[in-house]
């Protein structure tokens, strides 16, 4: 609490020095982080998501153009694999 209240003292002195913490636009959802769910299209666009084995997860979108392959990428999804009816496969590996 006291490092909130000095944040803001410093903010209110210096605005330009002090960098706002960035707001999270995407909610984490079980099993999946924050970054990779706002590259699959957000919350919203997910229908459904379930560990498939050690290495993948199987995750059924309402819209498949929402998704961002390249974000997945940079969010450390090394593949995607693509099924009918919106079905994704995400190879994630094995995660520590």
């Amino acid at each position: 609490m006291f490092e909130k209240i000095q944040r803001a003292f410093w903010k209110a002195l210096t605005p330009d020095l002090v960098v706002d913490e960035s707001k999270a636009v995407a909610q984490a959802v079980s099993g999946l982080a924050p970054n990779v769910v706002a590259a699959l299209g957000g919350v919203d666009n997910l229908k459904s998501h379930q560990p498939v084995a050690l290495t993948r997860m199987r995750v059924e979108l309402r819209d498949v153009a929402r998704m961002d392959r390249q974000a997945l990428t940079a969010a450390g999804v090394p593949g995607v694999m693509m099924l009918d009816g919106g079905v994704v496969h995400l190879i994630t590996g094995l995660q520590p």
